[in-house]
Order: C-alpha cells, then sequence, then structure tokens
C-alpha cells in the first residue's frame, strides 16, 4: 500500500508514519498544494496512491480543497471516487460541518486526533487496503 500523508503538525504526521509505513511506502505533504501535486504526479507516472491520510486544517491549502481537487483530477481521468484512491480525514476538531463538507467532497473516512492505532488499522481493512 502506497500512502501519502498530508499533516502540517510533525508530530501527527510521524505517527501516521510509523502506523503506515510497515504496510508499504509513505511519502508526505505538509500542506494540501503540496498534496495535490504529488497526487497529481504519481498519477501521471502510473503509480497512483493507494491512500491518502489528510489534515483538515493547514496553510497555503486546506485538506477540503485538496480533496476537491483530487476528485476534480480524477474525474477528468474517468476515475470514479469509488474506484479512485481512498481518502482519510483528519482533523482534530469534530465539528459536524468539518464531517459533512469532507463527505460531500467524497473523503472514504474520518478520524479525528489523535489518531487510535486499532481505529486507523480497522478503517484501514474496512476499506480493502490490508487485510
Amino acid at each position: 500500500m502506497k500512502s501519502l500523508i498530508v499533516e502540517d503538525d510533525f508530530t501527527s504526521r510521524l505517527l501516521l508514519q510509523t502506523l503506515l509505513s510497515r504496510f508499504g511506502p509513505c511519502h508526505v505533504a505538509v500542506n494540501g498544494k503540496e498534496a495535490v501535486d504529488a497526487f497529481r504526479l504519481t498519477q501521471k507516472d502510473g503509480a497512483p496512491y493507494d491512500l491518502i491520510c489528510m489534515d483538515i486544517m493547514m496553510p497555503e491549502m486546506d485538506g477540503q480543497e485538496a480533496l476537491h481537487q483530487i476528485r476534480k483530477t480524477e474525474m477528468a481521468q474517468g476515475i470514479l471516487s469509488t474506484s479512485g484512491v481512498k481518502v482519510i480525514m483528519t482533523t482534530a476538531l469534530d465539528r459536524p460541518k468539518d464531517i459533512f463538507d469532507s463527505f460531500f467532497e467524497l473523503c472514504d473516512d474520518y478520524l479525528v486526533k489523535p489518531i487510535d492505532a486499532a481505529r486507523l488499522i480497522e478503517t484501514l481493512s474496512r476499506l480493502g487496503l490490508v487485510a
């Protein structure tokens, strides 16, 4: 499983890298703009990400906008969100509006920080990314 961790907080980024690296390569972006650029690059190279863990509140471009751009790119390539990259939104704030907006932009799941390792693995399993 090839993952992209999009997180501006070092501690959260390190935790996700530690948890996900046992399943395959993990790349890192520190804001939404870097995430969209990395996503498009791997799509162009024919080696797309299987998973993106995306923080919502980030500088330069937030996670909601980055998710919108990623799904827009997939749609332009004829890829339905159900067949595209799996996206788990992460946030320290458990606000109903953020949850609604994330699912409206077609995220696959939503986890509140601090990320619980067991819940993350359970989510990955449910999404068909790990056995």
